[in-house]
């Protein structure tokens, strides 16, 4: 009763203080007097077996054979001595010193995802790999081939070589996830074996980590080490959140910040390997996308920097097409709201070509939505890659007209047009002059490049001199040779 009473106090008191009328003692005793200790939580004794054994075991028994160790190994020329291929010590002691060929491995895992044997794992696991090796938990031990591997977001698609039905972990829906739900991260760190951490999923769409062109990752404090990577993030249903790929650290152990790629795209990766085909590609929109500056914000008049800026948009292109312009900022796909281009790019690659998607406009007229039919990016024309000939400096390199496709490999704006380097031999008289793979050529000896007839056509003229203008890495660099 006593304890009412001081409660009713305080509540007439601190509706006083809102109100401005507080000021006699009573009140001020009211607000001096601190309130009745709460009563203390009930603890209770386990009361069965069942209440003590309260356990991950029977999730991590269900899933924990579909996340394989993978095993690759690469042959590498390695010098015998420091001092082969040096001039002055081959000319005394001849080529007594020769090279020798020396197998490094590298060690990550893997998940099944098909009953048939297709594995997920990391690119950089298995990049520049002569031989791979996948082992189950149960020990067994089977070659396998790449279906598809994808540098840009750090995949890369395994086929068991053999027969049987194997494990596998479902996919989950990566849009159902939030932060604060319980993570498990199945691995084999450094080598020891098959490990489970646990965790939460501390954030997701978290972009600008910068361990790939990938944006959108599922952040988790569950430890991560060296080895988990291609490794199984699993929810509480036992389903695949996404495939664990990198951490922060400086030490080289887990902190406590891993990130992996969610589930959704993974799962479209997988759908292109099964199809047949050897490149992922996400679908073609026709425009080139930035990030929303505070100052952006600020001059439009937005109450905070999100959103995925337009900044240019290809003539004829789906993006053209639907009424989308420079200067718009796309802040919602299909519903689901984009805080940044890396947001929007993983709702491209997660959404298959030749469908129809409805985007949230902010423009200079105000909120509008925009319906965009996707498309597959442009094939492209062989007649447009050529080898260049006669003496000049771009002799030997491979160019070609820029595409959608080749702008997305190399990772370039889409709606870019012209000549781009794509190889450039070593001994060639371009790579002499220090051309590079991905050079834009902008100009030359005053003609502006805009595509390989023009091209070929100027460098066939031939010049006492040649002054010309690439663009390398948004910047433009000039030259001139004699």
């Amino acid at each position: 009763m006593a304890q009412t009473k001081i409660e009713d106090s305080l509540t007439d008191s601190i509706g006083k203080i809102f109100r401005g009328v507080i000021g006699g003692p009573e009140d001020k005793a009211a607000l001096n007097t601190p309130p009745a200790a709460a009563p203390e939580l009930q603890r209770e004794v386990p009361g069965s077996r069942s209440d003590m054994m309260q356990s991950f075991s029977p999730l991590v028994k269900a899933t924990a054979p579909a996340v394989v160790n993978v095993y690759a190994d690469r042959l590498v020329q390695r010098s015998a001595s420091p001092f082969a291929g040096d001039p002055f010590f081959e000319r005394f002691f001849g080529q007594r010193m020769p090279n020798r060929t020396e197998k490094q491995s590298s060690l990550g895992s893997g998940v099944i995802v098909q009953a048939n044997g297709i594995v997920v794992t990391n690119y950089h696991v298995i990049e520049g790999a002569d031989d791979i090796r996948v082992a189950l938990a149960d020990g067994r031990e089977f070659q396998s081939r790449v279906l598809l591997k994808d540098e840009r977001f750090d995949l890369a698609v395994l086929k068991i070589d053999g027969d049987g039905s194997f494990p596998v972990i479902e996919f989950g829906n990566t849009d159902s996830i939030e932060v604060g739900d319980i993570a498990l991260a199945i691995g084999n760190p450094f080598g020891v074996g098959q490990t489970v951490t646990s965790g939460i999923v501390s954030a997701v769409a978290r972009n600008g980590v910068g361990v790939s062109d990938f944006g959108f990752f599922i952040q988790t404090d569950a430890a991560i080490n060296p080895g988990n990577s291609g490794g199984a993030l699993i929810d509480m249903n036992g389903r695949l959140m996404g495939i664990n790929t990198a951490i922060f650290s400086r030490s080289g152990g887990s902190n406590g910040i891993g990130f992996a790629i969610p589930a959704s795209l993974v799962r479209a990766v997988v759908e292109t390997a099964e199809s047949g085909g050897e490149v992922f590609e996400r679908p073609y929109i026709g425009a080139t996308f930035e990030s929303v500056t505070s100052d952006i914000a600020e001059a439009l008049g937005l109450g905070r920097a999100a959103g995925a800026l337009v900044s240019d948009v290809a003539d004829n292109g789906p993006a053209d097409s639907a009424g989308l312009r420079a200067g718009d900022i796309v802040v919602g796909f299909n519903g689901h709201p984009i805080e940044h281009p890396d947001a929007l790019g993983y709702r491209l690659a997660t959404t298959g070509a030749n469908t129809s998607v409805a985007l949230d406009v902010l423009s200079r007229k105000g909120h509008k939505t925009v319906s965009i039919a996707l498309q597959a990016p442009p094939a492209d024309d062989p007649r447009d890659r050529r080898t260049l000939a006669g003496q000049n400096p771009f002799g030997g390199a491979l160019v070609s007209n820029i595409t959608p496709r080749l702008a997305e490999k190399l990772r370039m704006p889409s709606s870019l047009r012209g000549v781009v380097v794509t190889e450039v031999p070593r001994q060639s008289l371009a790579g002499r002059y220090g051309i590079l793979p991905g050079d834009l050529i902008a100009e030359i000896n005053g003609v502006e490049i805009a595509n390989v007839d023009i091209l070929e056509q100027v460098l066939a003229e031939g010049a006492s001199f040649w002054q010309f203008e690439v663009v390398r890495g948004g910047r433009r660099i000039r030259q001139i040779l004699r």
